[in-house]
């Protein structure tokens, strides 16, 4: 067996490992990244030694450029959600939704909520709204509900600041804010098709309606007890009238300020956007005066650096969203404890992927990666999603199918010297393929099955096609998008 052959086996090796050991052993993906690279040794005839130290390199070099990121990140959506700044937006662009836009208006709510807040915080925020609305406006479970998690879903897979993309975008020396900007642009007309357009067709599929609130095994009580739950559409009833208007009443899963007070709802969205603001302001001036040494131009470029924007967001969080919700010193502080130790094992997982990514680039297995593509003819873009795509359906996680598609793929990079466009076109084609068909090894599955008390097929034929449409449209649109950037 020669070399590349040789290389090429260790990194087949390395990846069986890691799926084997996540799916079938139930070991943490630290855990598992790690012994992969090992494996990259063992079958490679590496120095074992020297793999620890590229191991530890690149765990150090990801985290530095990400870690930061991420609980930053947390930190804003904790306050987003203490301060009743989310169900501040939640109320507001509900209120304002006739029952026929009410579809488009929660994959806005989705969408827009899912910006900064992780998808599981966003889910478990949002959950509670999607029932009573559907319960309102008398309308399938499905109806609402895939509209909303496409938002969230998106804006997980190809939006700055979610973990995937940072990683993508730290491994490939994408631009973050090209990248935030193309990622913005292609997540709108994916939510469309993957949310309101396939919403009528899932709501077909699974006609169940909203379950009762804080009724633990509402709609399985009813099928065993002879009632069928698939009746009409919404149990709580109301006239005609209120089904033209829908207002989400109040109920336990609202957040409690201290003061019972919320933000108003154009600070909150101007918080919101404010990171997103600044790091496309920077990526503005990049593409419009490159070489300029103006004030401007540096203001621009220190403001729009992502940490710094996402420093200023919980800074002005502090004051725009928790101080009108009547939150002191010690509910602040409280709030930004209580956001980090949830993402801790996400963090970790992000910086054994950069240390997994260091070792193929160390070893030679990227060159040989690299070598394969040029000379199949495969379009980098299309290479890159279906190695996201291939380590997704393995191991259940879009962020492990990010960090190890984008790991791979960056001696890719690096030697066909993409363009800055191009580059940021990859990280959303490795987004896009990280999102594809979720099933039973995803604990999203698990979790989307029980809070929406369906059946496994009945989850596949929603939830996973929904994940599998985003896939596939985003991947279309990268392709689309890479003819004319």
């Amino acid at each position: 067996m020669n070399e590349s052959s040789q290389l090429v086996v260790a990194a087949l090796a390395s990846i069986a490992v890691i799926v084997v050991l996540i799916t079938a052993l139930k070991v943490h993906p630290v855990i598992a990244l790690f012994v992969g690279s090992l494996t990259v040794g063992v079958v490679a005839w590496q120095d074992l030694n020297e793999l620890v130290i590229s191991f530890s390199t690149g765990f150090g070099t990801t985290m530095a450029g990400v870690g930061l990121l991420v609980g930053l990140g947390a930190m804003f959506g904790k306050l987003l959600f203490d301060s009743g700044g989310a169900d501040e937006i939640v109320d507001t662009l509900v209120n304002r939704s006739s029952r026929r836009m009410l579809p488009w208006t929660m994959a806005g709510v989705g969408a827009l909520i899912g910006l900064p807040m992780f998808f599981e915080i966003g889910l478990v925020l949002l959950v509670p709204v999607i029932f009573l609305v559907a319960r309102r406006a008398q309308m399938p479970l499905m109806s609402v509900g895939i509209p909303t998690l496409a938002g969230l879903s998106v804006m997980h897979g190809f939006v700055p600041p979610h973990p995937g993309p940072l990683v993508a975008i730290d491994n490939l020396n994408a631009d973050l804010g090209i990248t935030l900007a193309l990622g913005v642009v292609l997540a709108i007309p994916t939510v469309i098709v993957a949310g309101p357009l396939f919403a009528p067709f899932a709501a077909r599929w699974v006609p169940v309606p909203a379950p009762d609130f804080f009724e633990v095994g509402s709609r399985a009580e009813s099928r065993s007890g002879g009632g069928s739950a698939r009746g009409a559409a919404g149990g709580s009833g109301g006239s005609g009238a209120a089904a033209d208007s829908v207002e989400p009443a109040e109920d336990e899963s609202r957040t409690r300020t201290p003061s019972g007070r919320q933000p108003a709802f154009g600070i909150t969205v101007a918080t919101v956007l404010l990171p997103v603001v600044l790091m496309l302001g920077k990526a503005f001036a990049d593409v419009v005066a490159p070489d300029s040494t103006s004030w401007t131009k540096a203001a621009l470029d220190f403001l729009g650096t992502p940490l710094i924007a996402l420093l200023a967001a919980v800074m002005l969080a502090m004051f725009s969203l928790c101080r009108p919700a009547g939150m002191g010193k010690n509910e602040i502080a409280t709030s930004l404890h209580e956001s980090l130790p949830p993402i801790a094992g996400v963090i970790l997982i992000v910086g054994a992927g950069g240390g997994f990514k260091q070792v193929l680039i160390d070893t030679g297995i990227g060159d040989v990666i690299t070598d394969f593509a040029q000379d199949s003819g495969i379009s980098v873009l299309v290479l890159g999603w279906l190695v996201a795509v291939l380590v997704r359906l393995a191991t259940g996680s879009a962020t492990v199918a990010t960090v190890t598609a984008s790991g791979i793929m960056a001696p890719l990079v690096e030697s066909l010297d993409l363009g800055t466009g191009e580059t940021s076109l990859l990280v959303l084609a490795i987004g896009a393929g990280s999102l594809i068909f979720s099933h039973v090894n995803d604990a999203g599955f698990w979790l989307i099955k029980e809070l929406f008390e369906i059946e496994v097929v009945e989850n596949i034929k929603t939830w996973s096609v929904m994940e599998t449409i985003i896939s596939v449209v985003g991947l279309v649109l990268v392709l689309i998008a890479g003819i004319f950037v």
